[in-house]
């Protein structure tokens, strides 16, 4: 029977394709897919994992004192019979055959398939044998843990898709953490589906980035799925179909290939220069998050990085955080890569929805997780720690040496914030002229995304050469909702007339002061909010690759000189989404289609 579940539309399109559910446990467990030549060895891997745990169930029995109760024995034999069963062991290693999950993932995506044949039984004792298997479960992954570590898989060799046979993928998570997130960008999943998160939390913004279908704040949604579930991912519509009926998943086909139709059309645009009607140059950059990104950002058109987020180079690292030397080799290849193209690097961005692991003390932690949208995080992690920002602003200046870099500082909100980067900033200049080593000098800018910053912008204009509205963060402190919870998710909402009002300002007094001024947060990538940013004086657009042709085509059918005395009623609307609609985007449709469109 079909099942129709609604969440919140993040990434548009429409995916198709049996489910594969990332399980939540109570030991983390690595998600890796491995090699084909390797498949052997990691079913090896399995079974000596199920070999030691068999042993020490065999030592705990043996070891029992004779006074102890008869059931110890009993439960001690039960766990055992559960670890050999083929249905667990026999299954998992079935799963890296067939689908090349590494072991770890293989024991837990079973574990969820048992785990409800449990709950189905109608005899109760049977039916809390499940809490035994969960049990028997953590014990083989703690020992997978501590044995030989999954063969990391050659992306290069497997080119990511030949997992799982031909047949698409759909990922399903009660949320899926940065690291693994990393793991998946280049994998074989066509949507992702998620219980948690909002319209920019960081699964989102990365399902956008890969431009598939996804939908987060689903709720049940890895409750209600099985393995290997036919399902359909809505991106459009926010809704996720379960085990549609044939009619039903026609429709979605058909849709599928109109997409693919419209994609092939705005390709056509990639190269094409992004001037309006009126002759105003604009200017379509890229959002990154690793070097091997840069050559995505110029396949999609993109002029420049106007956002590679630094931060993603130390997830998942826990106490191993990147040196100077491997943070100095990463920057110089994605600025090596843009072929001469600006390259905007953030400063470490952590916090909220992107932990990281390792802090170097535990009163960090502690305060990080009391409120992470709220706590030490970004700039404030940054200058607590000043030998990691400074050994990340030396690998920034080395990197400059080999082309034009911009350094963007993100979350700053005080005079004494700025006072105390620029003054680690000279710091880090002093060192490298003592030191010899190369380095070339940057543009300095700042994110504004604190409504601090946005009201006291004319000081952040004295110091810096350019700003750069994050509009996710912003709209997240202005209407004080958190992005990544999806029970005030509801709630975000970028066309509310005070973050309207923030932007329309910071835009005019950057331009007004001579300072560059672009938006890096998902507003940019977001064909809906062009006309309107166009009209307001922003001529730099930051956003995921993937967005760029979309925007591009509003940008071909726009005329600024048209667009920017409406501002006024937009700002002045009780509701500006409705007045930009009827303002601007119902004008937009008679505008003639670029020639490049109607060839």
């Amino acid at each position: 029977m079909s099942i129709q579940i609604f969440g919140l539309p993040v990434s548009r399109g429409v995916a198709i394709g049996r489910a594969v559910l990332v399980a939540s446990s109570r030991v983390d467990v690595p998600h890796v897919f491995i090699d084909t030549s390797l498949i052997e060895e990691e079913v090896a891997r399995l079974l000596a994992a199920r070999d030691v745990v068999a042993v020490e169930f065999d030592t705990l029995k043996r070891d029992l004192p004779a006074d102890a109760p008869a059931e110890l024995a009993a439960l001690l034999d039960v766990h055992q019979m559960l670890l050999q069963d083929e249905a667990l062991i026999g299954a998992a290693a079935d799963w890296i055959r067939q689908r090349h999950y590494n072991a770890e993932w293989a024991v837990s995506a079973q574990l969820e398939v048992l785990a409800r044949q449990f709950d189905e039984m109608e005899d109760a004792y049977i039916r809390e044998r499940k809490a035994d298997l969960e049990q028997v479960v953590e014990r083989l992954l703690r020992s997978l843990s501590r044995g030989v570590p999954s063969p990391v898989p050659d992306a290069s060799r497997s080119g990511g898709r030949d997992f799982g046979g031909d047949e698409p993928l759909v990922l399903v998570a009660s949320d899926i953490a940065p690291a693994d997130m990393l793991s998946f960008k280049r994998s074989v999943f066509t949507g992702f589906v998620t219980d948690v998160g909002g319209k920019t939390s960081h699964t989102a913004i990365v399902a956008r980035s890969m431009d598939i279908p996804a939908v987060v704040g689903a709720r049940q949604a890895s409750s209600l799925i099985r393995q290997d579930d036919t399902i359909i991912i809505d991106g459009d519509a926010g809704l996720v179909i379960v085990d549609p009926s044939p009619i039903v998943l026609e429709e979605y086909r058909f849709r599928q290939r109109q997409s693919e139709l419209e994609r092939s059309r705005l390709a056509r645009l990639r190269h094409t220069p992004a001037v309006t009607l009126d002759g105003e140059r604009i200017e379509l950059l890229a959002n990154i998050e690793m070097p091997e990104d840069s050559p995505v950002a110029l396949e999609a058109g993109a002029v420049g990085v106007g956002l590679f987020r630094s931060e993603f180079l130390f997830m998942g690292r826990a106490d191993n955080l990147p040196d100077e030397e491997e943070q100095y080799d990463a920057y110089r290849r994605a600025v090596e890569a843009m072929k001469g193209l600006p390259v905007v690097i953030r400063t470490v961005d952590i916090g909220a929805d992107k932990p990281l692991e390792g802090l170097s003390s535990s009163e960090l932690r502690h305060e990080s997780v009391l409120n992470p949208a709220l706590g030490l995080r970004a700039i404030r992690w940054s200058l607590a720690e000043p030998s990691m920002f400074r050994r990340q602003l030396r690998a920034l200046f080395r990197a400059a040496h080999h082309g034009p870099v911009k350094i963007l500082i993100p979350m700053l909100a005080s005079q004494r914030e700025i006072r105390q980067t620029l003054d680690n900033i000279a710091h880090v200049k002093r060192q490298l002229a003592e030191s010899g080593k190369p380095y070339g000098e940057v543009e300095l800018g700042a994110m504004i995304e604190v409504p601090a910053a946005a009201l006291t912008l004319p000081v952040f204009l004295r110091y810096f050469d350019y700003v750069s509205i994050g509009t996710n963060d912003l709209i997240q402190y202005t209407l004080a909702i958190d992005r990544a919870d999806e029970a005030v998710a509801h709630l975000y909402d970028p066309w509310h007339p005070a973050v309207l009002q923030l932007l329309h300002s910071t835009i005019t007094q950057a331009r007004a002061a001579g300072k560059g001024v672009s938006v890096c947060g998902e507003m940019a990538g977001d064909p809906a909010f062009t006309e309107l940013l166009l009209a307001m004086g922003l001529r730099s657009f930051s956003m995921h690759p993937s967005q760029i042709a979309s925007v591009k085509q509003r940008v071909l059918r726009a005329d600024t000189r048209r667009l920017a005395p409406l501002v006024g009623a937009v700002l002045q609307s009780e509701e500006p989404e409705a007045t930009c609609a009827e303002l601007f985007h119902v004008g937009a449709a008679a505008h003639t289609q670029p020639a490049q469109l109607r060839a």
